[in-house]
């Protein structure tokens, strides 16, 4: 079952291609032996093996796990969702309000041999809906609207049911690729049993929750020396290992009970400083990154370059406490942002929009309205009276080495210094969501949800609950009931009329509080080796590596 939102004939079209592209690659695998092992570089640095929290979610980790945890959907070349069979299936049984079967494959199992069951459906959806706060997910999008998910502990059937008038338009964003973990490695941890997780859920006991949720957030951190036990794969992929340089070895799963991935082990690489020395040196065979982030790639004759937008947008993101808590300081940095410069630099446009940020469509224009203007050139005299000529020092932060975003704060800060405002540069490869949540910087510089890849889900239904009040990826902790209640809405809705009217309402009003600056839309850029087929770029935070079981790379 294929499910998703306005999904047009580029997007079809688009499936198609991959189509015809993966059979390419399996007819040349067919005239020669394909290598073993594959080489892949992604954007952010591999923290965590839940891809859920909100650390998590702005790491590389989404691209690395996108075959290691599969669900019921996972996202296409043109970020669409596709389902994924091999996992399960979803059948609508009711539109109003919304209910939902779902029935996983009845041989699906983790690559330890326990089997995947409907206790993982009630763990993805009691650690995102924002029912306990203890959990620390990056998004409640979907999941706040589910009124209850009936599951027997350990059969393979789930039945969730939405909440009246809360019928959740891209549900199937919802428990799909890299959303559920293995709810029994928590059981089996903190002693609860077989069903444990879900009885405890279920029965809302709040200490045994708490727990839960404790091993949830913190228990799967990447690191050298794990126990491989606490982390089983439901896809065709499983780890095997984490270097000391933060590459993770995923090799195929023997337990996995779909098509046999085409390469039998592929290395993911955290971006470092040393991208265009590993492309000359052909260490790499995929590299997935935000364009210009490793300077000015000279592509050596063996490589294909393929860039594409993403539907993330980098962004400022300001700090809920701290100098820059308050609007007047977020817009006087604004007002001296040359946006114009910023854009013109990364060869785009000027990105404008924060509640439509995955589309680029008519729906853009809606949301613009006239205030954007006053944003564009910088106007260091409107910012020196917006602090009332007070001198301002701002630490800016972003996810390094990445040479455009360095320019970008080198731009800011030579545009703001007529105005009094003081621009340091701290970035560092640790800085993150969480640097701005500790206080460390004023400023994060990154795209959605503060990612240094593209961050989104592909829907801006979703990604737009970066501002809704609670949510974890809303990074300014910024809080406003009209712009609820507009993003509340926009979740239930497709009607394009309603869409644009929520849309101009919305606009105007996070222009004024101004809890992010839209810089311009994050582009992408996907380098492989001439030898390598079936690779295919990637719009959402799930990138290239969305298929990589059917990469083939020839010796």
């Amino acid at each position: 079952m294929t499910v998703g939102k306005r999904l047009g004939p580029a997007r079809r079209c688009g499936v198609l291609a991959s189509v015809l592209m993966l059979a390419a690659a399996l007819a040349s695998a067919c005239t020669s032996s394909p290598a073993d092992s594959v080489d892949y570089a992604v954007d952010g640095s591999l923290i965590t093996y839940n891809t859920n929290t909100v650390a998590g979610a702005a790491s590389g980790g989404p691209q690395a796990f996108a075959r290691v945890l599969t669900g019921f959907n996972y996202h296409g070349p043109d970020g669409q969702i596709v389902g994924d069979h091999d996992f399960g299936t979803i059948s609508v049984v009711g539109r109003q309000p919304l209910v939902l079967d779902y029935e996983i494959n009845a041989n699906a199992v983790y690559s330890d041999g326990k089997p995947i069951t409907c206790d993982d459906l009630v763990l993805a959806w009691a650690s995102q809906s924002g029912r306990f706060a203890t959990f620390d997910a990056a998004s409640r999008a979907g999941y706040s609207d589910i009124a209850s998910v009936d599951c027997t502990p350990g059969q393979k059937k789930a039945r969730v049911s939405f909440a009246p008038d809360r019928g959740f338009v891209d549900f199937g964003q919802l428990f799909s690729a890299t959303s559920m973990m293995p709810s029994h490695v928590i059981a089996d941890q903190l002693g609860l049993g077989d069903g444990g997780v879900t009885k405890a859920i279920l029965q809302n006991d709040g200490p045994a929750v708490e727990r839960i949720a404790q091993v949830w957030n913190t228990g799967w951190t990447l690191k050298p020396d794990l126990d491989l036990k606490k982390f089983p794969s439901s896809g065709p992929y499983k780890l095997d290992a984490v270097t000391e340089d933060g590459a993770v070895v995923l090799v195929a799963n023997d337990k996995w009970w779909g098509a046999e991935p085409v390469t039998e082990t592929v290395t993911v690489w955290p971006r470092g400083a040393d991208i265009q020395e590993k492309v000359n040196q052909g260490a790499y065979d995929v590299v997935d990154i935000a364009t210009g982030s490793s300077g000015t790639l000279n592509m050596p004759d063996d490589y294909v370059r393929t860039d594409s937008p993403s539907a993330g947008i980098e962004q400022l993101i300001f700090a809920p406490r701290g100098l820059m808590a308050a609007p007047p300081a977020r817009r006087a940095l604004a007002l001296c942002t040359p946006r114009d410069e910023i854009a013109r630099n990364a060869e785009v446009p000027i990105a404008n929009s924060r509640l439509n940020p995955a589309a680029e469509d008519a729906y853009s224009a809606a949301e613009g309205g006239p205030a954007p203007g006053q944003f564009v050139a910088a106007n260091p005299e409107a910012a020196r009276a917006a602090l009332n000529a007070r001198p301002l020092t701002v630490r800016i932060g972003y996810h390094s080495p990445n040479a455009r975003l360095a320019a970008t704060v080198g731009a800011i800060a030579k545009a703001c210094a007529p105005a009094g405002i003081t621009v340091e540069d701290v970035a560092s490869n640790t800085v993150g969501p969480l640097s701005l949540r500790n206080n460390e910087i004023d400023v994060l510089l990154a795209s959605t949800g503060g990612a240094a890849g593209s961050g989104s889900s592909g829907s801006s239904a979703v990604d737009a609950y970066q501002f809704h009040t609670g949510n974890g990826n809303n990074l300014p902790r910024y809080s406003n009931p009209q712009i609820d209640r507009i993003i509340a809405t926009m979740a239930i809705t497709n009607d394009p009329k309603e869409l644009a009217r929520l849309l101009g309402e919305g606009g105007p009003v996070l222009w004024a509080d101004m809890p992010t600056l839209p810089l311009y839309r994050q582009q992408r850029t996907v380098l492989t080796s001439k030898k390598m087929f079936g690779v295919s770029s990637n719009p959402t935070r799930w990138g290239a590596g969305w298929n990589m079981d059917r990469w083939v790379l020839e010796q």
